[in-house]
């Protein structure tokens, strides 16, 4: 059974359908990479797996029971943690406080918890020295690291990535993509979408691409670069 899987799920807004029957699974441990060009649904497909929007039709099932009526936080205490492409933390608190209250109210568990999780996420991702910083202070690659620090303060067994390694320097998108590679180890699965392809190829299982909101091609990453259409929409190269 999938951990995740969406069943033909649509959403629009007006007469434009950002979100056209998309069917996918992810299954648990694996990494799903997300593709397409800008303006293709990718955002707005991580936003009704959160429960961030609602879906207009299809099914959000995880764990095998229906989410579409779950609110965010009810999905997130359920183990599904998200970053965001812009990183969004509390500017004025420290980068311990923002994971002690990520741990607190989306893990739900109690401050003493919540200390020793955060804790341990600061050295998973290699944030320790800056435990006591202003997060609105931290450069770029910091900011990333937080933000993925703090989805994993709630303790997900899915985690969504949207865009981490976006902005950043080929040697810091490598550092982020080794850190990415020791939370797969552990066991929790993602779903990722990026930009950097060499990033995701380097740790993806499998890719899904879309375009307009549709399903394009899914399957092995190899295969999927190949795909001629992908190479037509997503490369701009013409076979």
């Amino acid at each position: 059974m999938a951990l995740l899987a969406l069943n033909n799920v649509s959403k629009s807004y007006g007469a434009l359908k950002v979100t056209d029957a998309v069917s996918l699974s992810v299954s648990e441990g694996e990494v799903l990479g997300i593709l397409g060009p800008n303006g293709a649904g990718k955002t707005t497909l991580f936003n009704l797996i959160s429960g961030d929007v609602k879906t207009d039709a299809g099914e959000v099932e995880y764990q095998g029971q229906r989410i579409n009526a779950l609110a965010p936080f009810e999905r997130c205490r359920l183990g599904i943690g998200r970053s965001y492409q812009v990183p969004q933390p509390f500017g004025h608190m420290s980068v311990f406080e923002n994971l002690v209250t990520a741990a607190c109210f989306g893990a739900q568990v109690s401050e003493r918890e919540a200390w020793d999780i955060a804790w341990d996420v600061l050295q998973q991702t290699e944030l320790t020295r800056y435990a006591n910083h202003a997060a609105g202070g931290l450069t770029l690659l910091n900011r990333k690291r937080l933000e993925l620090a703090r989805a994993l303060a709630t303790r997900p067994r899915l985690l969504l990535l949207d865009e981490i390694a976006g902005g950043l320097t080929e040697h810091e998108a490598q550092a982020l993509v080794e850190e990415l590679r020791r939370i797969k180890q552990t066991g929790v699965t993602m779903i990722w979408i990026e930009h950097v392809v060499h990033a995701l190829l380097s740790l993806a299982d499998r890719l899904h691409v879309i375009n307009f909101g549709k399903t394009l091609c899914t399957g092995e990453p190899q295969h999927v670069m190949q795909d001629p259409e992908v190479r037509r929409v997503y490369m701009g190269l013409e076979s």
